[in-house]
């Protein structure tokens, strides 16, 4: 074997060992090894230098440097420091390879409050689920190393908790008007107002990401003249994957839950934001036809304004649910555009030239059998305490009243509904309630117009 001691080796041309000077440093060589350093001695990396072949050894460098508040893509190596006491928001791992480690702490404490959520990278997988899972335990710290393709990113340390795909989903909310209540097992994020719904992490379960919703479109505005229209409740578009109302027949959702299963739209979300849109009201007016309410949407679901009850001039408008006709005419339609199962009725038809026509609501029906009477809304449990309360039960999209010359007014539908002047429920219910997608009442001038619409959405959290 041969052997060389130096005190320092400087690298020539050609040569592929470099040692710097300093303190005495001894290079000993043979066929198969290669020894750095001496007995008590340091062997160290200059300023900038990087190391190639030697592997890690289990742990991560920790950049105490870089406290992060926001999303950010960790780095192979890393260890971090998350501050979530403004916020949630995302670590995306780095594109896993063998090996590859990373690590991180909840800084603030506050986990509990405002997850911190980890993304694999693409398809990629966490604890063989290829999923975000959702950090929610206070001072929570964990450290994951990528194996291989069949079970991803290992959570190989956890100072409180074993870490895999979430059992189920979790999601936040922004919106001045907009929020998020716990109910049970339940999350209830309620839009009075335009914002958005984001999925931060997904379940692991499929069926965990179907949602349940309630989507109303504004109500329509109700017509002014002598035998004016009531307006016509906002589109009704509700799904539930488990039983939230017990009634049947007249006043029960039109679409929703349903036997064997449920009907209606099933929406599966993703990690992704979805904006909602809640429509406003139709404005009312001082002669002529209603205005239409707007629509509401959420993911794939819209549901359309109720229809502008029929005044001195024009005709009842379509919509979620039509507006009421005027002097022997007929209803504006409902379920325009056609979804199944329906999400409104027709608004009903003058049955003299001196009679205006009650505005359709989410049920079909009349609350008390004429025509001058807003339709019934759809009533529902399990979503908050939001509409018109009745029973135990929340209605939306009633249907306007309408007037009925001389001087005598039908009443709004039960779910928000504004009577016509001269009903016992108007002047003080002339217009349709607020985040109801109630409609207005006939011939009462500003008081028709219609109540806004609402988007509520409900998700098992636990």
């Amino acid at each position: 074997m041969s052997k060389i001691e130096v005190d320092a080796i400087t690298q020539q041309s050609g040569s592929t060992l470099t040692v710097g000077g300093g303190a005495s440093k001894t290079v000993v060589a043979d066929a198969t090894t290669v020894t750095l350093g001496r007995c008590g001695g340091t062997v160290a990396l200059a300023s900038g230098a990087t190391q190639t072949g030697f592997g890690r050894t289990g742990t991560v460098d920790w950049q105490t440097g870089s406290i992060k508040t926001s999303t950010f893509t960790a780095a192979n190596g890393e260890g971090y420091f998350a501050n979530t006491s403004g916020g949630a928001f995302t670590m995306n791992l780095p594109a896993g390879s063998a090996g590859a480690i990373v690590s991180v702490v909840d800084y603030t404490n506050t986990f509990q409050t405002n997850n911190l959520t980890v993304a694999p990278n693409g398809s990629e997988k966490i604890g063989g689920i290829a999923s975000s899972i959702a950090l929610s335990t206070e001072g929570q710290s964990v450290t994951f190393v990528y194996v291989d393709g069949t079970e991803g990113w290992k959570n190989v340390q956890d100072s409180t908790s074993n870490v895999t795909g979430n059992a189920f989903m979790c999601a936040s909310v922004s919106g001045s008007c907009n929020t998020l209540v716990t109910c049970g097992n339940f999350k209830i994020a309620t839009f009075k107002g335009p914002g958005n719904f984001t999925v931060n992490g997904t379940a692991a379960c499929a069926a965990n990401n179907i949602v349940d919703y309630v989507v109303v479109g504004g109500g329509g505005a109700g017509g002014y003249c002598n035998y004016g229209g009531g307006g016509g409740g906002g589109g009704f578009r509700f799904f539930a994957t488990t039983p939230v109302n017990p009634q049947s027949g007249p006043g029960s959702p039109r679409n929703g839950y349903g036997s064997p299963s449920p009907s209606g739209t099933a929406i599966t979300v993703t990690a992704a934001t979805f904006p909602i849109v809640v429509g406003a009201g139709g404005a009312g007016v001082p002669s002529g036809s209603g205005n239409n309410g707007s629509v509401s949407t959420f993911s794939t679901v819209t549901s359309t304004g109720g229809g502008g009850g029929a005044g001195t001039t024009g005709s009842a408008g379509t919509g979620g649910s039509g507006g009421g006709a005027r002097s022997n005419q007929v209803g504006g339609a409902g379920n325009t555009p056609s979804v199944t199962p329906p999400q409104g009725s027709p608004g009903f038809k003058s049955t003299s030239a001196s009679k205006g026509g009650g505005g359709g609501g989410a049920m079909a029906g009349s609350t008390c059998g004429t025509c001058k009477a807003g339709g019934a809304g759809a009533g529902i449990t399990g979503f908050g305490s939001t509409g018109q309360p009745s029973g135990g039960q929340f209605y939306f999209s009633g249907g306007g009243g309408a007037f009925v010359n001389p001087g005598v007014g039908g009443t709004g539908g039960l779910g928000g509904g504004g009577g016509a002047s001269g009903a016992p429920d108007a002047p003080d219910r002339g217009a349709g309630d607020a985040n109801t997608g109630g409609a207005g009442g006939a011939n009462a001038g500003s008081l028709g117009n219609g109540g806004s619409g609402i988007v509520i959405i409900r998700y098992k959290f636990q």
